[in-house]
């Protein structure tokens, strides 16, 4: 059913569009960005951190599908955190996540040009791809989860190619381990890879457009999230085969430096195409999410109400992905990589904290999960936070109060407008 009340959004996705659009949002941010830092951090430790990171993930999936059926609408953990612990704790999830999701927009556009263009197109390239995406957004979550399609099957057959080689070709490069094993260097490996297993976010934050979400929506989520995490792990284990530790924490290009290690040509250039597609698969999920995100949260003022404005034909909250674009576009402008996978590695652990406590709290009819794997994932997400490097905490801290005051500020201000 696509005709919906005025203010509303139309239900469109069904099961396996809400599946791509999962895999869009996961695939790619992790693989092509986030397994050379984790090895730097962890050496050899690099597939602990991945275990961690994916029951982490997975904690905090249960959570988040358990809550998504019971509360399908827009927003994610926003609605849920209002509505389970109350106004304070929602605004700081959906604060933490649109903060947190669009630094890691600007980061995946920075990918996508990265392996794209030359290096000195990559902000220019960068920003273009923002704009068009904004655009696709705004014409239609069907357009979105179409393209997305496209985009993750493009990604997987490169992943197949960079597996296969990275299982029968071993590099020059690859030697022990240069960085010693600790629990920190894995927990902080762990942080890095989070990253990577957000996306399931997205479906949740899709909640009003899903076809039958009660039922739809943890489906989704636990499908989308196994089928990373096998990928994932074929993923590392055959680069750290052909790489080693070592060669796999200096490569600015991981699987890149698979695909070369095979000494073809024609593999560097399928796994690049396959990089630039899966970032642009992230970042058009991510803007979607964020714009949903934001709806929810003007339609309760939390932020200006001007961006809960629907539009009359697509259906989508074209302000606030507008909105979203401009800012991603500015903050690939003046931002690097390393930086926006730190930053926005903060803001997505505290809003699973938040989803996690949520989840703690809900009635027993409506608990799907045991109350155990709540726990374990919002003291998870709270352990993954503190190891990050400390410039990414530190900027985290400063944005967030920067939104908390803001909502004091106006909440004082109605108290005596009132």
């Amino acid at each position: 059913m696509t005709n919906t009340p005025g203010g509303s959004l139309a239900r469109r996705l069904r099961l396996g569009d809400a599946v791509v659009i999962g895999l869009g949002s996961m695939i790619g941010a992790g693989i092509f960005a986030s397994f050379a830092p984790a090895a730097a951090a962890a050496g050899a430790g690099l597939l602990v951190g991945l275990v961690v990171a994916g029951f982490i993930a997975f904690c905090n999936a249960t959570s988040s599908a358990q809550l998504a059926a019971q509360y399908p609408t827009s927003g994610g953990t926003y609605v849920y955190g209002r509505e389970q612990l109350g106004p304070w704790p929602g605004f700081f999830a959906g604060w933490s996540f649109v903060v947190g999701k669009t630094a890691s927009s600007a980061a995946m556009a920075i990918t996508f040009a990265t392996y794209a263009v030359p290096t000195a197109w990559v902000k220019p390239v960068a920003i273009g791809a923002v704009v068009v995406l904004t655009v696709v957004n705004s014409l239609g979550v069907t357009r979105t989860a179409l393209l997305t399609r496209i985009l993750v099957a493009v990604s997987l057959v490169a992943l197949t190619v960079a597996v296969v080689l990275g299982f029968t070709h071993t590099s020059a490069s690859a030697a022990p381990p240069g960085t010693p094993v600790t629990a920190y260097g894995v927990l902080q490996s762990a942080g890095f890879l989070f990253f990577a297993f957000a996306g399931y976010a997205r479906i949740a934050t899709m909640g009003e457009e899903v076809v039958d979400p009660a039922r739809t929506i943890p489906r989704a989520i636990t499908t989308a999230l196994t089928i990373t995490l096998i990928v994932y792990a074929l993923v590392a284990v055959s680069a750290l085969h052909a790489l080693g530790p070592a060669g796999l924490a200096s490569a600015s290009a991981p699987l890149g430096a698979v695909a070369g290690a095979s000494g073809l040509v024609w593999p560097q250039l399928v796994i690049r195409i396959g990089a630039a597609a899966a970032a642009l698969g992230a970042l058009l999920a991510m803007i979607a999410g964020i714009g949903r995100t934001s709806l929810a949260m003007a339609r309760n003022h939390d932020i200006p109400g001007w961006f809960a404005a629907v539009h009359p034909r697509f259906r989508v909250p074209h302000r606030a992905e507008l909105a979203v674009g401009l800012v991603v576009c500015v903050l690939v402008a003046v931002t690097d990589l390393r930086g926006a996978i730190g930053f926005s590695s903060f803001g997505v652990l505290l809003y699973y904290f938040v989803a996690n406590t949520s989840a703690w709290t809900q009635q027993r009819e409506h608990r799907r999960y045991p109350r155990a794997l709540a726990i374990a994932g919002a003291v998870g997400c709270l352990v993954l936070v503190a190891t990050l490097p400390p410039s990414s905490i530190l900027a985290g801290v400063v944005v967030l109060l920067v939104g908390l005051g803001y909502r004091l500020i106006r909440l004082r201000v109605a108290r005596g407008g009132g």
